[in-house]
Formats: C-alpha cells, sequence, structure tokens
C-alpha cells in the first residue's frame, strides 16, 4: 500500500513540557536531601496541578481509563493515573542515582535475555511509554559492564533530559542521538549491536513522516509505527519486549519476552513483505494491550492514543524507497 502525505510532525510532540527548571531541580533537592518519601508528597501538589491547569492531558486521561475499563473514569481514577506518571518520573532520581536498594523489583523471563548475551550477542529491547523503562538499570547488578544504549529524542524534554543526565553521566554519553540523520542512527544501534550492547527504543508512538500500520488495540484500529521493525529485519537482530510496571509503593515489575528471532524473514515479493511487518506489528500491540489491561495506570501517553493527529501520518509498509533508516531521525526512547 502505498504511503500516504503525512503532517510535519505529531500533535504530541507539540506539547509544552510541565514544570520548569526551578521546580524540578527543587524537587530534585528535596529528594537527594530529603529521601524518597519526603519527595513524595511533592506529587500531590503536581497532580493538583495537572488536574486543574493541563486540560488536554487530563482528558486523554479519563479517556484512555474510560476505555481500558469499560465505563466512564472518575476524577479521583484521573488523579490515580496522574500520580503513577508523577511517582516514575520521581524514581529516575533514584534509579538513575544508582539507589536501587530502596526499590524492591520483581524480573521475570530474564533468562531470555541472558542467554543472548552470555553467547555475546547484542540485542534490540523495545520498550513502550507503558510504566517505566528505567527499571532496565536493575540489570547492572545482574551483568555488571552491560551496555546499554538508549535512542533517545533529547529535545522533547529538555529540562528533565539535562537533570537525568547529570545524574548519569555514563548513560548519558551512551545515548543514540535521535537528532542525527537516519542513516547515521541506525549505523550507531549496528555498531552498538555489534559490540553486544543493548539498544533501547520505544516503538509505541509515531514521529515526525514516519509510516504506519493499523492494527487492532483495544478493539479499534490504532497506528503504530513501522520504522523499529524494518530495522529490526534489516539488522538481522534479536527482538526481546520490556515492560517496567509501577505496581505501588516501591514495587516495579520487569518483564522480558522473547519476541522476533533474528532468522525469521518475511516472505518474498513488496506485498508478502508488507504483511509480515503488520503481523509483527499487530502481534506486537496484543502483546502491549496484554500488559496495558494489567496495568492501566501505567499508560503514559497522555494524548488520544487513536484519534491523535498521528492518525494522518503516512500509510503503508515496505515501499522499494523507504529503508530501514526511514523515520530514524524522529525515533526516540526514554523521553515522556
Amino acid at each position: 500500500m502505498a504511503a500516504e502525505p503525512g503532517k510535519p510532525t505529531a500533535a504530541w510532540k507539540q506539547r509544552p513540557e510541565g514544570g520548569n527548571r526551578a521546580m524540578i531541580r527543587l524537587i530534585l533537592g528535596i529528594a537527594r536531601g530529603g529521601g524518597r518519601g519526603l519527595a513524595r508528597l511533592c506529587l500531590y501538589p503536581i497532580v493538583a496541578y495537572f488536574l486543574c491547569m493541563r486540560g488536554a492531558e487530563r482528558r486523554a486521561s479519563r479517556s484512555w481509563l474510560s476505555r481500558v475499563r469499560g465505563r466512564r473514569a472518575s476524577l479521583w481514577q484521573v488523579a490515580r493515573h496522574i500520580h503513577t506518571f508523577s511517582a516514575t518520573i520521581l524514581d529516575r532520581v533514584f534509579l538513575l542515582g544508582g539507589r536501587m536498594e530502596v526499590f524492591d523489583i520483581d524480573v521475570h523471563g530474564l533468562e531470555h535475555l541472558e542467554a543472548l548475551l552470555d553467547q555475546g550477542r547484542g540485542a534490540l529491547l523495545f520498550g513502550s511509554h507503558l510504566g517505566s523503562f528505567d527499571a532496565l538499570r536493575v540489570l547492572s547488578r545482574r551483568r555488571p559492564g552491560l551496555q546499554v544504549r538508549i535512542v533517545l529524542d533529547r529535545g522533547q524534554n529538555p529540562v528533565l533530559t539535562e537533570v537525568f543526565d547529570s545524574l548519569d553521566p555514563a548513560l548519558a554519553a551512551g545515548v543514540i542521538d535521535g537528532a542525527l540523520p537516519g542513516p547515521a542512527i541506525a549505523l550507531e544501534i549496528q555498531h552498538a549491536l555489534q559490540q553486544g550492547a543493548l539498544v533501547a527504543l520505544l516503538v509505541d508512538r509515531v514521529h515526525g513522516h514516519e509510516e504506519t500500520v493499523a492494527v487492532p488495540f483495544l478493539g479499534h484500529p490504532a497506528r503504530l509505527p513501522l520504522t523499529p521493525w524494518r530495522l529490526a529485519l534489516a539488522l538481522h537482530a534479536p527482538v526481546l519486549l520490556c515492560f517496567g510496571l509501577y505496581r505501588g509503593g516501591n514495587r516495579y515489575e520487569l518483564c522480558f519476552e522473547p519476541f522476533l528471532d533474528p532468522v525469521a524473514t518475511p516472505p518474498p515479493g513488496r506485498e508478502g513483505r508488507a504483511e509480515w511487518l503488520r503481523q509483527q506489528v499487530a502481534a506486537y500491540a496484543a502483546r502491549l494491550e496484554h500488559y496495558a489491561r494489567g496495568a492501566e495506570y501505567n499508560w503514559f501517553n497522555f494524548f488520544d492514543f487513536w484519534n491523535d493527529d498521528d492518525a494522518s501520518l503516512p500509510t503503508g509498509a515496505a515501499a522499494p524507497a523507504a529503508g530501514p533508516a526511514a523515520g530514524m531521525r524522529d525515533r526516540a526512547a526514554g523521553s515522556r
């Protein structure tokens, strides 16, 4: 199916960043000086701010919760949703700062990842804006020396990015810059995989002029990007899904699933390739739905996932001119 013209940027990327440098640094100072318990008290005025001043996010939260729960969400449930999001952002201070002892992280499926690492192979970790990707920090304790490279759009939340970079300069130095041209990003990812690194991407949002495919998600068609799957196919890289779910208090659940074997190849021909890619995205959407239904307050896409301007971005797959690097300039992970 041929690509249709798309808009220059997705509407969610044009939303202003919440908070300012002074407020964020104040909370950071409280967290460092008073600990996690005291800092969590700051979450209540933050929730109140979003409820009162950020109508788009409030409406998106209610729409999501109503859809996933099958009935209209209450304002209290919206507040809980925003509080869950704020709590995971605060916890990045401690996760990136190496304070793993304050968390209880239950890990599932790690054996699939370790099997690859024991062979010296790199892998793509496909995550989403469901829960906290930063729970991956637990791997540094279990696998000292493990390289984790993140594809990150630093310009999306510049204030938060600056603060979090200061907490973990080593991780920041390994970021694959999403501002590079698409082919350069693909080459960086390929080089990292050859060195046995894990390369993490968030693959649930559409960026820029990326091509998309419509797949079922919570009973309705949703458009998801094709770029990550083309990249995995071109690089012959194993793909694992990763979900870091916040379970309240200091508890996280980190789940790994093997998803795509590098020996998997699509049928010959343009139509066969397009259908194969659609099947991979649809299977991913099914797993995303599975985890989202079990952790509905962890959904951190605060926009209309089905009817946002993302839906009007290019549609289709596997046009000969659309190589694996197409769309990589806007592909980002780790930003909120």
